[in-house]
């Protein structure tokens, strides 16, 4: 006869009793480890204690150190895309939409720095892993798309000033992330710290009225809004 001590150890996270939550456990504990250490440093003894799992389980749901990576790269990029694609499909004026998207772009990198850290990580050296360059064009392209859309979108109908797309949308990108990726700086000029809720909401303002200067028409915009 079974007992409940015996149906705890079955489903206690560290076994294959609860495939989802074991595995969700390493990726977010991969995520951590990654974006700290790089793929070089990363030590799956690490990771494993993190996710309180064993490591024979961790390399039951992932081959090695690599496929974790790139299944950790993978999850980020998915939970970005269920973030930022729904924007993208909506019916609203490009104007609107840009913003938006914007918008949501600087909150999650704002509410994820273990996952931004790791992708700025991988930026650098995508031309040396074709693993991870797979996984970034399958998720960043569409994304790049949808972006190419609303921008012919916007200048065809006078909302947007002719700009080029394909300097303005990584110039748009860059005002978003550089930010993040220098916060050690600004701290270490202003002895303040640039991540506080009130200095991220005060951030996400500017690029929001910086991205609006430069891109809108603003009688179109003004117009499209009455």
């Amino acid at each position: 006869m079974k007992t409940l001590a015996t149906d705890s150890a079955k489903s206690r996270l560290g076994s294959r009793g609860r495939p989802e939550e074991s595995r969700e456990a390493i990726l977010q504990a991969a995520i951590r480890e990654f974006a700290r250490e790089g793929v070089a440093g990363a030590r799956t003894e690490a990771i494993a204690k993190a996710a309180k799992v064993n490591k024979a389980l961790l390399y039951y749901y992932f081959r090695d150190k690599d496929a974790l990576h790139v299944a950790a790269l993978e999850h980020i990029f998915r939970e970005r895309d269920a973030a930022l694609m729904p924007i993208l499909r909506e019916n609203t004026p490009p104007a609107e939409k840009v913003l938006r998207y914007i918008g949501a772009f600087f909150d999650f990198l704002a509410s994820h720095p273990e996952q931004r850290q790791m992708v700025q990580r991988e930026i650098f050296l995508l031309p040396q892993r074709a693993s991870v360059l797979r996984v970034v064009k399958a998720h960043m392209q569409p994304l790049f798309e949808g972006l190419l859309k609303v921008f012919r979108e916007g200048i065809a109908s006078g909302v947007f000033r002719p700009v080029d797309p394909m300097q303005f949308i990584p110039s748009m990108a860059a005002v978003v992330v550089h930010y993040f990726g220098s916060a050690p700086f600004m701290k270490l000029m202003t002895n303040e710290d640039p991540l506080t809720p009130e200095k991220l909401a005060a951030r996400r303002a500017a690029v929001l009225d910086f991205i609006s200067a430069a891109l809108f028409q603003h009688t179109a915009v003004e117009g499209e809004s009455k």
